[in-house]
């Protein structure tokens, strides 16, 4: 019998869209565009980037409107129910430089990100950790003799619930739910972790 492991993504599943906060806070609405809408993560942030220049957006509004932010209900309680019953972690597209906030309020779980190229308080680009790093990171995992079960919520999490063992979507858009009908649904953290409890 293989020790298992839980992936989970971080926004929209345990936090909420760091992004769409921003476009709230700043009134620019073209940033409430996440991975929901845009599977190419390159051709988001690129988009992204620009309209923070444009806007002359500053890492730390950015860092304010975070440490604002709250996690999404039960998210706290989840995970470490989640954590007592497994190891887990946190596979995120988001930035070392926006994360801390929320993983203080989760307690400080493992995280695996990228990070931003910042100049002078502004985002002058960004470097991912590695290509696919939520799919690549399940692999490896599984490599080392692992059973994967990994959540989502959006298209740039389909390949690590493909890649793992059990995947879920969690507080998934209809797009991405119609999109990968091979993965159950769950609409509420504590149905997640009755189907991961399911899995032991």
């Amino acid at each position: 019998m293989k020790q298992s492991i839980v992936t989970l993504d971080m926004e929209g599943v345990l936090t909420p869209e760091i992004w769409i906060a921003v476009a709230e806070k700043t009134g620019i609405p073209e940033l409430r565009r996440t991975t929901r809408d845009e599977p190419d993560y390159d051709v988001l942030m690129r988009y992204r980037l620009e309209i923070l220049d444009r806007h002359n957006i500053k890492l730390s509004q950015i860092q304010a409107v975070i440490g604002s932010l709250g996690l999404k209900e039960g998210a706290l309680d989840f995970l470490n129910e989640l954590r007592a019953l497994t190891q887990v972690i946190i596979l995120s597209d988001t930035f070392e430089q926006f994360a801390s906030p929320l993983m203080r309020q989760l307690g400080w779980p493992t995280l695996l990100c990228h990070r931003l190229v910042v100049e002078n308080d502004r985002i002058r680009n960004y470097q991912l950790r590695v290509p696919d790093q939520k799919r690549k990171a399940v692999a490896a995992l599984k490599l080392l003799n692992y059973n994967v079960i990994a959540a989502g919520d959006s298209y740039n999490d389909t390949g690590m619930l493909l890649e793992a063992d059990v995947g879920f979507l969690i507080h998934a858009p209809e797009n991405v739910k119609r999109d990968f009908p091979q993965f159950k649904v769950a609409e509420t953290l504590p149905a997640l972790l009755k189907l991961i409890r399911a899995e032991f």
